[in-house]
């Protein structure tokens, strides 16, 4: 066997791995898919929720079960942590925190907004 063969690290200790800066980049990806397919189950609720009276009602139940409210709960928690990120981004346009710690305190700051904004909407959801 070769001593210099691939180690496989579990996902955790990978992202503990990584600096800051890797994991927000990352996490502001996935959190835009989720916004993206997130979008369309909004749009049926709405759809659900404007068709008439009835239709109310049953998007009223569907958003009220737990898989409901959990679903609620991934798409805030998404948008919480792609608003934080995305205002690092505008700001650094505009080079205010451009620097490698800058962009170092930047990408703590979203990760830690991104998690109050996750924990305020779970709150409020349940």
């Amino acid at each position: 066997m070769k001593a210099e063969r691939p180690v496989d690290l579990p996902l955790p200790s990978l992202f503990a791995a990584m600096p800051a800066t890797a994991v927000a980049s990352i996490l502001h990806r996935a959190t835009g898919v989720v916004l993206f397919f997130g979008l369309f189950y909004l749009v049926y609720l709405l759809d659900l929720a404007l068709a008439d009276p009835a239709g109310f009602e049953r998007a009223a139940a569907i958003a009220t079960t737990p898989a409901g409210k959990a679903a609620l709960w991934l798409i805030l928690a998404a948008l919480a942590y792609h608003l934080a990120a995305g205002a690092k981004h505008l700001l650094q346009d505009l080079h205010i925190g451009d620097s490698l710690v800058g962009g170092r305190i930047g990408a703590w700051l979203s990760i830690l907004l991104g998690a109050a904004g996750a924990a305020l909407a779970g709150v409020w959801l349940w």
